[in-house]
């Protein structure tokens, strides 16, 4: 949703938001899908975005909220484009996936959960990817990227600029 010149229509956003209001007011249990279309739509769930879905299904803005901060999928801030998981499970660990995040959270200048400037990268842990015979892994958006050391997981963002 932007304009020819890459900047975003919050116009075309605000109309997304209100088609997907008009969808949902008369489902029941519609606050979780409701509150999934508008993250899609705003690539996160601003204060103003929760407060109108709350007024449109008739629920007080505390359960939205509250329904929001307890869902992992949901998020408060702006996300970047490409988003990092550095995996902290026990084959990673004892593999040196603290340095692997050390050396990516120092190339981008952020911290765990952190999203650049550019919005070009959000850099997050998780607790297992699965790919324990990789270890120590890191994915970016789909793609698994396993043996790292610091220097090739940062040489390995390159491919997302």
């Amino acid at each position: 949703m932007s304009c020819t010149c890459g900047h975003s229509d919050e116009s075309a956003k605000q109309e997304a938001l209100l088609t997907a209001l008009d969808k949902y007011k008369t489902v029941k249990g519609a606050l979780i899908p409701l509150l999934q279309e508008a993250q899609e739509i705003y690539g996160y769930l601003p204060k103003e975005v929760m407060q109108q879905i709350s007024k449109s299904l008739g629920v007080p803005f505390s359960k939205t909220f509250g329904v929001v901060t307890f869902y992992a999928q949901f998020h408060l801030k702006p996300r970047g484009r490409n988003i990092i998981r550095v995996c902290q499970g026990t084959a990673c660990h004892v593999r040196g996936a603290s340095k692997v995040f050390d050396g990516v959270s120092k190339k981008l200048g952020v911290e765990k959960n952190g999203t650049t400037e550019d919005l070009r990268y959000t850099l997050e842990t998780v607790a297992c990817l699965g790919a324990c015979g990789l270890a120590p892994v890191m994915m970016v958006n789909d793609d698994t990227h396993g043996r790292l050391t610091p220097d090739k997981a940062v040489s390995t963002l390159e491919k997302y600029e």
